[in-house]
């Protein structure tokens, strides 16, 4: 068996989606699983489309992805000559011919055929006779035609949707050159995959109606079609094709959104293929259990509340080291200033772990720690700032002062307070908490003290004692 090459071939007219995102991560893992070859093809003939700032944007979404291409990225830009030497062994062999036929004359048949409720399609007014090769028209413009044949029938043995078969008569003469000489997509596509020796084919369904003429266009060149593999669609909760109506649909919303490029993936493999009953998988895992046998044959529905969940799961695994690397950028991204001490990050980002589903999120409850700019929610102040909390407020201050400042102590100094007042945990706790964070709702009160550190605390809480006086 011949060594397994797949490739990803995005047209760089923007970010990347996470659709093809899922295509590339198919092909990634179908290569790795055989001990194949994973190669990145830009396909960047449409100029007016294609610009360098989606080319960097794809190809960052890849590496944040881990997705890592081991040939290219080739530019199909950069190989015209080769696109043209094979448009003539095409027209050498009988197996393509120019076309005069202008831009208006076609549109004016193809309403007509409209109109009398007949498949548009070319009605071979060039294509010559059977084994005459023409020679090319010097006075006027012309494309290169490919010479489809007009009988029997094109099979596609798919590896996901099974055998498909198109007629031949159904497929018109594809234009395989424009008349300024630049090469088609589906010329180009076929060409690339020779001379790339790609064996496998995988990409979305939507790509279905080009396989025929691309196998049509194999065969005309002397080689064997690779295996096609057609994935479904992913669509949106409504079923309709997933779009910006959904929410985020590119690669880089999501690494902005603060999700980890891992619960990405994992999400994304997830729609369209299984195994057994798991949800979680690690990149080796993937390698090892992927096959294409378990695409399944229905559309992908794309759950944001799903792959929310599944983020939140790799949050909460996350190690402390790591996580608080994977914060830092985030940090900055808010416009505070990042901590340079990482164990403060670790234990800072340890009292939220549980909390945050993002690291957007995490940075939004890590608001607290990060900033002494502290707005007191009304009606918290109202409700636990009252005069009645000043007395067992100022002891807690007084006890904190003198004591080395860890979790312990500092429940230490809690619980005598509480033993002297009389009050349940919640009668001081609620008032610190509003202190310190300006809510009712944080992390356990001695762990973000501890977090804080004896400065800070301190003058949040002597800051609360102003404001009850007031």
């Amino acid at each position: 068996m011949a060594t397994v090459r797949t490739r990803f071939a995005p047209s760089p007219t923007g970010y990347l989606h996470i659709g093809g995102a899922r295509t590339a991560l198919f092909n990634l893992l179908f290569a790795r699983h055989n001990a194949g070859s994973f190669i990145l093809r830009i396909e960047d003939t449409d100029r007016e489309r294609s610009t360098p700032e989606a080319i960097e944007a794809i190809t960052d979404s890849l590496k944040w992805l881990d997705l890592a291409w081991d040939e290219g990225p080739f530019f199909q830009t950069q190989r015209f000559d080769l696109y043209k030497e094979k448009v003539r062994e095409l027209l050498a062999a009988g197996r393509a011919y120019p076309c005069t036929c202008t831009a208006e004359e076609l549109e004016k048949k193809r309403q007509a055929a409209l109109k009398e409720k007949r498949k548009p399609m070319y009605d071979g007014a060039c294509r010559p006779p059977e084994g005459v090769v023409p020679a090319l028209p010097q006075d006027k413009p012309y494309t290169i035609r490919f010479r489809g044949p007009r009988e029997g029938a094109t099979v596609v043995d798919d590896l996901v949707k099974g055998r498909v078969t198109f007629e031949n008569r159904e497929l018109d003469d594809l234009i395989i050159a424009r008349s300024d000489g630049t090469p088609t997509y589906n010329f180009c596509v076929v060409v690339d995959d020779v001379d790339m020796g790609i064996t496998h084919v995988i990409r979305g369904d939507d790509h279905l109606a080009n396989t025929p003429r691309q196998i049509l266009l194999y065969q005309a060149l002397g080689r064997t079609p690779p295996a096609f593999a057609h994935v479904p669609l992913i669509l949106g909760l409504d079923k309709a094709r997933l779009s910006k109506r959904h929410g985020a649909t590119s690669v880089t919303a999501y690494r902005d959104m603060g999700y980890f490029p891992e619960a990405l993936s994992n999400y994304l493999v997830r729609l369209g293929w299984s195994h057994g009953d798991q949800e979680v998988f690690s990149r080796a895992e993937l390698t090892e259990k992927f096959s294409l046998e378990n695409v399944g044959k229905s559309a992908g529905i794309f759950n944001p509340e799903k792959l929310l969940w599944l983020n939140s799961h790799y949050l909460k695994s996350r190690p402390l080291s790591q996580l608080a690397d994977d914060v830092a950028p985030y940090i900055e991204a808010k416009g505070y200033v990042v901590p340079p001490d990482k164990k403060w990050r670790e234990r800072m980002a340890a009292t939220l772990q549980e909390r945050a589903k993002t690291l957007v999120e995490l940075v939004e409850l890590a608001h607290f720690y990060l900033s002494d700019d502290i707005k007191y929610d009304d009606k918290a102040t109202k409700k636990f700032l009252t005069p009645e909390v000043r007395p067992p407020l100022e002891e807690l201050i007084q006890k904190l002062e003198a004591i080395d400042f860890d979790e312990k102590n500092i429940e230490a100094a809690f619980n005598e307070v509480l033993q002297r007042h009389n009050l349940q945990l919640g009668k001081l706790a609620q008032p610190v908490r509003v202190a310190l964070t300006g809510t009712t709702v944080s992390p356990g009160i001695y762990e973000v003290l501890a977090v804080l550190g004896k400065e800070r605390s301190l003058n949040r809480l002597r800051a609360a004692l102003g404001k009850i006086s007031g």
